[in-house]
């Protein structure tokens, strides 16, 4: 990280994901006859999206062991994200197993018991997190699974009480995760992960909301995803998006109109990796604009934050038409711009 370019810090789980394989189809029991192993993960796919994008951008992530691990590595390197902050650990790597419904949409089952990502320290993170951060996004599972979780939400404290870094955060839910037996294993409740969530949340500059995640947090949001939008803004974030698969997104400010877009429309093959593909889009577009400081994105007219949520928006579009978590390159999206 040396371009003197402000750099994207993204901070979160590195996962296996292990995909069906369409052209196998499923046995005779029905299930899947064949798996195909892709990375993933929030921090991952938002990171690598910014990457091929062309945004200098930084991983901060704990590579845990086996033999998944090299090729974690060789796919951060590849997609032109800096591997410096790769914390080499001792616990394995997290997998999810992936199922897709009829329109793509992902359904998750977890092995993370005891996996890398849940074991941050303060030491760890503050030797990894570059200086000339300008965005630091974290989010998902390690954002709120213990005992990461408090060294991650005290850096987020830090790095916004210092007023020079952008804050964003995506709650990202896995509800299978977030309480019952396997939340409990991992030491989540259902009270407990709202309560980091609010944590992060208060200290959020931007914030990225699926209506996934406010099925769980705020079921009663869902009968109005308009005030529900405008609500999340009012909690002290300076923009808010709100996605709703392939409805139109919601674009949320303090004391500001609420605006609606409508994503691009192209063939599916899956959703996996689709907002963390659209958090990489809005990031590059700010950062493309200048936009690094609190005041800076609060001051940006909505004329010009448009054009910028309608490029974060094809960049998840692109990223569907391909298996798994596959985002466009900064080509491809000048390309699919034409």
């Amino acid at each position: 990280m040396s371009s003197g370019r402000p750099v994207l810090s993204v901070l979160g789980e590195l996962i296996i994901d292990l995909l069906p394989d369409p052209v196998a189809g499923a046995d005779l029991d029905g299930a899947a006859a064949r798996y195909v192993a892709r990375p993933g993960g929030n921090a991952l796919n938002v990171a690598v999206a910014a990457g091929r994008l062309g945004v200098p951008v930084r991983l901060l992530a704990r590579l845990g062991t086996g033999p998944m691990a090299a090729g974690l590595r060789r796919h951060v390197e590849r997609s032109g994200v800096d591997p410096a902050g790769l914390v080499v650990a001792g616990e394995p790597v997290s997998l999810a197993v992936v199922g897709l419904g009829p329109d793509g949409s992902p359904d998750y089952g977890f092995h993370v018991l005891g996996a890398a990502d849940w074991q941050w320290t303060d030491d760890e993170l503050a030797a990894v997190l570059p200086a000339g951060t300008a965005v630091l996004h974290v989010g998902s599972i390690s954002s709120w699974t213990p005992p990461g979780c408090e060294a991650i939400a005290r850096l987020v404290e830090r790095v916004a009480a210092s007023g020079r870094t952008l804050v964003s955060v995506d709650p990202n839910i896995r509800p299978m995760l977030t309480g019952g037996p396997a939340g409990t294993a991992l030491g989540n409740t259902p009270a407990d992960v709202r309560a980091r969530l609010d944590r992060l949340l208060s200290r959020a500059d931007i914030v990225k909301v699926s209506a996934e995640d406010l099925a769980w947090l705020e079921p009663e949001a869902l009968d109005d995803l308009d005030a529900a939008a405008l609500r999340w803004a009012a909690r002290g974030a300076a923009l808010v998006l709100l996605t709703d698969g392939g409805s139109p997104l919601r674009v949320a400010r303090p004391g500001r109109p609420l605006l609606h877009r409508k994503p691009p429309q192209v063939d599916v093959v899956d959703t996996v990796g689709a907002g963390d593909s659209l958090a990489a889009g809005l990031f590059a577009g700010l950062l493309g604009a200048g936009v690094t400081t609190r005041a800076q994105l609060e001051e940006l007219p909505d004329d010009r934050l448009l054009p910028i949520v309608d490029d974060a928006a094809l960049v998840a579009a692109l990223n569907c038409t391909r298996a798994g978590a596959a985002p466009p390159t900064r080509e491809e999206l000048a390309a699919a711009r034409r």
